[in-house]
Parts: C-alpha cells; sequence; structure tokens
C-alpha cells in the first residue's frame, strides 16, 4: 500500500465527507438535476446509488470472510428530499458502526481481494472514504458550487485507486510499460504494467524510466482516474497510448 490512513481517521472522514455530500445534495436545485459527471445519472440516482453502497458494505463487512457478497437492499429509497438525506444518514452511520463493531483487522469478501489493497474492514473502510470524496464532487457540480477537496485525503485516493481499480495478477495484454503519477504537492507513484499484472508501488528515485507520466494536483490526479477528468486536463509527458490502453483494459483473471 502506497499510502494508507490510520482506521480511526478513515472512520472520521467517512463521516466528515459524507457531511459534505449531504449539503451539496440539499444545495441542489433538485433531485431531478443532472449529474454531468455521471452521464444518464440525476442527483437522486447518485444518493441511492451511495447510500445503498454504503448499507451493502456494511453487510458484506458484518458478514465476514466469504466467498461471494450478500445481496444488495432491495428497499424502496424515498424520493422527497428530508426523507431521501435521513435515509442516507441511516445507511452512513449502518456502515460507521459496523466498522467500527468490526475494527480493522476483520476480513471480508471484496472485489480487490487479489490486488495490493486488504479485504478487510480496513481495506473497505479506505475505499468508502473516496467513494464519498468523489460522488461529494458530482454532487457539487451538479449543484454548481464545486469545493476544493482536502489535500491529503485526494493524495491518498490516487494511492487507494492504485491499489484497488488498478491492481491486478491479470496479464497486460500490450507491450510492458510502466506509468508515473506526480501531484505537484510532492507525492508520486509507480505502476508497473507487463505479464505478471498491474502493479502499483512508490515512486523511487532508482525507478526505470516512465513510458508516460500524468503530472497534476492530487485533486486533478484524483479525478482523472476516476474518470472525471480527461488527459488534456494534466501535464502528459511521453506514450499517450499507454493511458488510452490502461483506461480501456478490463481484466479478465
Amino acid at each position: 500500500m502506497t499510502d494508507s490512513l490510520k482506521y480511526s481517521a478513515l472512520l472520521q472522514l467517512i463521516d466528515e465527507r459524507s457531511e459534505a455530500f449531504r449539503s451539496s445534495v440539499a444545495a441542489a436545485p433538485s433531485l431531478d438535476a443532472p449529474v454531468p459527471s455521471c452521464p444518464g445519472w440525476t442527483l437522486f440516482d447518485l444518493v441511492q446509488h451511495l447510500g445503498t453502497g454504503q448499507r451493502w458494505w456494511a453487510a458484506i463487512v458484518a458478514a465476514g470472510p466469504a466467498e461471494a457478497p450478500p445481496a444488495k437492499d432491495a428497499a424502496e429509497v424515498p424520493r422527497d428530499l428530508e426523507a431521501l438525506l435521513a435515509w442516507y444518514s441511516e445507511s452512513n452511520e449502518l456502515l460507521l458502526s459496523t466498522l467500527r463493531e468490526a475494527g480493522p483487522e476483520r476480513e471480508c469478501w471484496a472485489w480487490w481481494d487479489a490486488g495490493v489493497s486488504p479485504a478487510s474492514s480496513w481495506g473497505v473502510a479506505r475505499r468508502r472514504v473516496h467513494e464519498v470524496l468523489v460522488h461529494t464532487y458530482d454532487t457539487q457540480l451538479a449543484a454548481g458550487a464545486v469545493h476544493p477537496m482536502p489535500a491529503d485525503v485526494a493524495l491518498d485516493g490516487v494511492a487507494e485507486f492504485l491499489d484497488t481499480c488498478n491492481s491486478t495478477p491479470a496479464a497486460w495484454p500490450h507491450e510492458a510499460a510502466t506509468i508515473h503519477y506526480y501531484a505537484t504537492e510532492g507525492r508520486s507513484w509507480l505502476l508497473t504494467l507487463d505479464g505478471t499484472g498491474a502493479w502499483p508501488a512508490p515512486l523511487t528515485d532508482d525507478a526505470a524510466p516512465a513510458s508516460v507520466s500524468a503530472t497534476g494536483t492530487a485533486e486533478q490526479l484524483l479525478l482523472f482516474v476516476w474518470g472525471r477528468l480527461t488527459l488534456s486536463d494534466l501535464k502528459i509527458e511521453g506514450d499517450r497510448q499507454v493511458f488510452e490502453q490502461l483506461i480501456a483494459w478490463v481484466p479478465e483473471e
């Protein structure tokens, strides 16, 4: 794991970022407002998605080690703003209370279990921090008032994305390549792509030359890896095709 936060800090961040999420939803003109960064979704869809996700991961952590996740909650979600926000608050508190009870070491099912990030309540907490962080950006965009992300949280978000979404033992189907990510706040990461899979690590002085590199603020890099920004929003040096291949890649294990 390239960067990490303590478990207690992750739980606090879930709570803090969820409050920012609720505030941005409440400030939006309508629950029917489109979310520009999630094409085809309304603000209601986004709240439903995030709240259902909080409940689902609470059930996953509560179940402990398992070969498959439990079914998602199929209960109807209220469409009234006040009731919807209350439902989301309940969803978030269910996740937090489950994580508190479990502690950081409890193993559980996770879709990233073959990668770098652990399949544990700690790994779940870290993933949910950044899920809420990015979806708060989405809601703020829909509401027309985007606020800067906390830089330290965005930095960990880049590392977390590499540890989960860009970490796999599935063989890279193209010519071996290396990607360097540089955050202007002073942090950097390496992603190696070859026949052994895709593996992230901190970028060291003796690292192999990059096939391609991307430089931006932590927030810009995070929004890029999450698909909210494009290559044109960053400083790119090297073979841009590697990024295009990575974005299009669906690993088969």
